[in-house]
């Protein structure tokens, strides 16, 4: 299983629900690999630039591989990255990225890819998002953070994923507010109104870890 893990905004659970994917490949007996093209925001540890997505996909694979391979593009600051590769004069190559991705899949029998922000977030110039995951040819994976406004953002993605000609393989529902009133009626309006299957509903966590999250989800079918 090969798929792009995408966002209705962000700060919505793209990284748990990408590295909780991950263990559900290795379950299922499969090599798996996660990678994260674009990552903004970081600190030094060991004398090394850490971002806190990397860690959680690299934790989650099971595999050795190589940071260059899994995070093409490291920014320090946690801002939009086509902001912050242009304040550190670095262009975002989509065919390095697609390269690093194919690379990858050499190395394993599932890759997920999560993308940063929500899908169409900017990459400089007129890339974004989007484009990018056309470029890796991926059926999408939307992760709808559940909140006042999510019915809006997850249907406007979907029509934004069907604009690049892209699958949506299935769609995620992640309790980032566990005080959302009416949280049944939004669940059930997005699962009237999203066209792929629901693949999971997580609940609020107060530790918001991979192996939790991993017991609410299904993978998308194998023809996915």
């Amino acid at each position: 299983m090969h798929c792009f893990v995408a966002g209705t905004d962000t700060d919505v659970g793209k990284t748990l629900v990408a590295a909780a994917l991950l263990i559900k490949c290795r379950e299922r007996g499969q090599t798996a690999a996660g990678m994260k093209p674009v990552a903004a925001g970081c600190e030094l540890r060991g004398g090394r630039l850490w971002n806190a997505d990397v860690a959680a996909l690299t934790a989650a694979s099971g595999l050795a591989l190589d940071r260059a391979l899994v995070n093409p593009y490291l920014f320090a600051a946690p801002i939009a990255p086509h902001i912050a590769a242009a304040e550190e004069g670095i262009d975002i190559d989509l065919e390095h990225i697609a390269g690093c991705y194919a690379r990858l899949c050499e190395q394993a029998e599932a890759v997920v890819v999560e993308g940063a922000g929500g899908f169409l977030v900017p990459l400089g110039g007129d890339s974004d998002g989007g484009h990018l995951a056309r470029r890796l040819g991926l059926p999408v994976l939307l992760v709808v953070g559940m909140r006042l406004g999510c019915i809006n953002h997850a249907l406007l993605t979907q029509e934004a994923i069907a604009a690049r000609g892209l699958a949506l393989a299935g769609w995620v529902a992640n309790r980032v507010d566990p005080g959302m009133a009416r949280f049944d009626a939004n669940l059930a309006a997005l699962e009237s109104r999203l066209r792929a299957p629901l693949l999971g509903v997580i609940p609020f966590l107060d530790r918001p870890e991979a192996a939790l999250a991993a017991r609410h989800l299904e993978l998308p079918s194998p023809s996915n």
